[in-house]
Parts: C-alpha cells; structure tokens; sequence
C-alpha cells in the first residue's frame, strides 16, 4: 500500500477521534483505568475485546490519555487492500508523524491476515494496545509466543449507570426514597431495557441497532467462519438472539434447523459467541459431566439488540430483565476482576432458578428474575425454587429482583430478599 495513502488515513482518523471527544459526550466507563494503565508499565500488550460499537477505540484513548500517539483503524474501507507486508509502510508513517513513540493503538486488529506476527515484533519495544470484536483474536500463533505477555479484557455495552451518566440523568441513593425519583428513574430504566447500552444507538437512533446486528453477522461471523449456508445460519442467529435467556440444545437446534451434522451447529453457536453477540450459561452441577451435557442457557449481550430482533417489549419483559441481570453480573465479574462463576439451576422436577453465583467452592449467592412477583402462583414457584436449590447448594443469600416489590420474607426459615431491579442496579457499588 502506498505510504502516502496510508499517511492520510492516519491523519483523517486521528482527527475523526479528536472531533467525537469535542462535539459528543464522551463519559468515564465504569471500569478502573489505572489497572488498565499498570498493565502497560512496560512493554507489554493489552487486548481490548468486546462486541462491536460499544466503546472499545474510546476506551483506549482514555487509557492512554492526553498525549499524542500512533493510532489506526482497521475497519476502514480505505484499507480493504491492506496486507502483512504494508505493515514496516504503517511503522513509517507513525515515526514520520509522531517521532519516536512508546504506545501504539491497532484498532480491530483481526481484520488483517498475519497480524501476530507484527505485534509479536513491536511488544518487544512498545506498550501496544489492541482491540478487535472476537473472543479468538489471543488464540492460535500469538497466544503461544507470549505466553505471560499480554493482559485481555472484555469491554461490555454501557450499564445502567453509565447511560444514566451519559443522558446526565443523576440519582442518588437518597432519591430511591422519592416518589418522584423512584418514577424517573424506572422510566429511564425501561428506555434503558428498550435501547440497550450500545452508544451509537443513543446518537443515531435505534435504527442503528439493525445495522450493528448485520454488521456483527456479516463482518465479525459469516467472514471469518466462512458459513456457506448463509440463509440458514441468519435464521439461527436470529431464533437465539429472539430466545434470549432460554434453554436451549445442540442437538434441537439441529433438528428445528434440518441440519444434518450437529457439529455444524455447535461451531455456529461458538462463532456468535466469539462475535459476543450472545453468551452461555451452563446448568449448575456438581458433576462435571453432568454439567458438560445438560441443556445451556443462552443471552444476548445487549437487551436493544435483544428487542429489536425479537419481540415486542411488553410481551417479553420479563427475558429481558433475565438479559440484562445475566449481563450484568458477568460485566461486573468481569471489570472487578473477581474468580465468580455464574450458572443456572434446575433439577429433574423442572425446578429453576435463574442465577447462581458461585466463588471458589462456595456458593455465594442464588438469584431469581421476575417481572410480576405479585401473582400468587409465580410466587410460589420462584420461591420453591430457591429453596430447594438453597438446601441442596448449601446457600442462604437468596434474592428474588422483581420490578415494582421490596421486602423479606422468611419461609422455611430461610429469608428472601426482594428487590426492585433499580434498586439492585443502583445500591450495588
């Protein structure tokens, strides 16, 4: 590729970065920046990983901060034609743009054959920080030359707070007693549950949803998987995506789907993964094998897209609130770097429960998702529910997270606490 096409490129997206900080409202994520920063004390590489549009660039910028430094995009039309061997022509430009230079940022890097190789080259010397929309970015030739050498951290849609944050819309602890407050903030919530935390929907609309989704189908899966029954494997993506928070099987999906070889389904499910545009939850079990077999459970990573290819809102509140408590838990696993693990619970009486967070041998805490607690017979079945996972999991932190009703409640002499989702969103530090 010729230097000085490459050269204007640089140039137009530096700019193009500089300008979204100036005319948009760019807000700290909820996410310890200094850790980010210690990682890259040294030469050292940080991956940055996470669905496509929900901060990824933004983020490393406000890692490395105010000073200037060599930054290029991949998923850029302008570089279709990019090879390997343009990479010493992209070094070229940076030292002609920026002299030397310590940090380097290679947006969505998997968009470029044999990039490991280059990367393995420049950690040698630079802080690098790398980002890209696949959960297999780190695997393969790079994982294997450096081994200890690289830190990954999966970036997830805005939370709650942040979109409030973002809407600068504030509520205190304080405001969770106002009647007022309280109606606000729910409001927000259910837009919130409506539109997801992708930033781009908030300026663009939540037309923008239908684009990221085909991107993520095109760009990230069908691409790179090489999928040659196209029609089919969209059909799938949109039934799980339309499922979120259902159980599900390799071997239905392949009978609901005709296809033939159920390995073929298993790697469609695994490619949508690493795309994370859905995630799995395994059912709890002490037995490893068990585990291994049973039927999963299955989320979107983000309730807009989740409402926007599925159903309608009202009559699937209560998956996405499942959703959205399933993403958040592994979003906050995941920013406080904690070893919590997070299943499902269901035993052969069909008795569930939605969440069980477990740390160690020890399981922490067992949580319910349920939009209207008030009828008497949902009631009844969500509580059996946890009790009997309470007894046989050796568990006393039993949470049921309802929409509107708070309170404990003592039965069988264990106490369940509920909590009205915004409560559970907000007290939680």
């Amino acid at each position: 590729m010729v230097v000085s096409k490459l050269k204007r490129i640089v140039i137009s997206q530096q700019e193009e970065i500089k300008e979204k900080f100036q005319r948009e409202n760019i807000i700290v994520r909820d996410i310890d920046l200094n850790r980010l920063k210690g990682y890259l004390s040294a030469p050292n590489i940080l991956a940055i990983l996470g669905i496509r549009r929900c901060g990824k660039s933004i983020l490393t910028w406000q890692i490395i901060g105010e000073k200037t430094f060599p930054y290029i995009n991949f998923d850029d039309e302008r570089l279709i034609d990019f090879q390997t061997k343009d990479f010493d022509s992209l070094l070229e430009v940076f030292y002609e743009l920026y002299g030397d230079f310590d940090t380097i940022v290679l947006d969505e890097i998997q968009n470029i054959k044999g990039w490991e190789l280059f990367v393995n080259r420049l950690r040698r010397t630079k802080r690098v920080i790398i980002t890209g929309s696949n959960s297999k970015l780190l695997s393969g030739e790079l994982t294997n030359r450096l081994t200890g050498r690289y830190i990954d951290f999966v970036l997830f849609p805005f939370n709650f707070k942040e979109y409030l944050r973002y809407k600068r819309l504030s509520f205190s602890q304080e405001s969770l007693y106002s009647t007022k407050s309280v109606g606000l903030l729910k409001k927000a919530l259910e837009e919130y549950l409506k539109t997801g935390g992708l930033p781009e929907v908030y300026l663009l609309g939540r037309d923008m949803l239908v684009r990221i989704y085909g991107d993520i189908l095109e760009k990230d899966v069908l691409r790179r998987g090489n999928i040659k029954k196209k029609t089919t494997f969209k059909e799938l993506a949109r039934y799980l995506v339309s499922n979120s928070s259902l159980e599900f099987s390799y071997s239905k999906l392949k009978n609901v789907f005709a296809i033939k070889d159920v390995h073929t389904i298993k790697n469609w499910v695994s490619l949508l993964q690493d795309s994370y545009l859905v995630f799995t939850l395994e059912r709890f079990s002490f037995k490893l094998k068990e585990q291994f077999i049973a039927p999963k459970k299955l989320y979107c990573t983000d309730t807009g897209l989740f409402n926007t290819i599925g159903f309608t809102f009202t009559e699937n509140i209560g998956h996405i609130m499942e959703t959205f408590v399933a993403v958040e838990l592994l979003r906050r696993r995941n920013y406080r770097f904690t070893s919590e693990e997070v299943y499902y619970w269901k035993d052969h009486q069909q008795r569930e429960v939605d969440f069980v967070v477990k740390e160690g041998r020890k399981v922490k805490e067992l949580i319910q998702v349920c939009y209207d607690i008030e009828n008497p017979r949902t009631r009844e079945r969500e509580t059996k529910a946890l009790l009997k996972a309470a007894d046989e999991l050796n568990c006393t932190r039993l949470s049921v997270i309802t929409w509107d009703l708070q309170g404990q409640e003592k039965i069988q002499g264990k106490e369940i606490r509920f909590t009205p989702l915004y409560r559970w969103i907000l007290e939680v530090p």
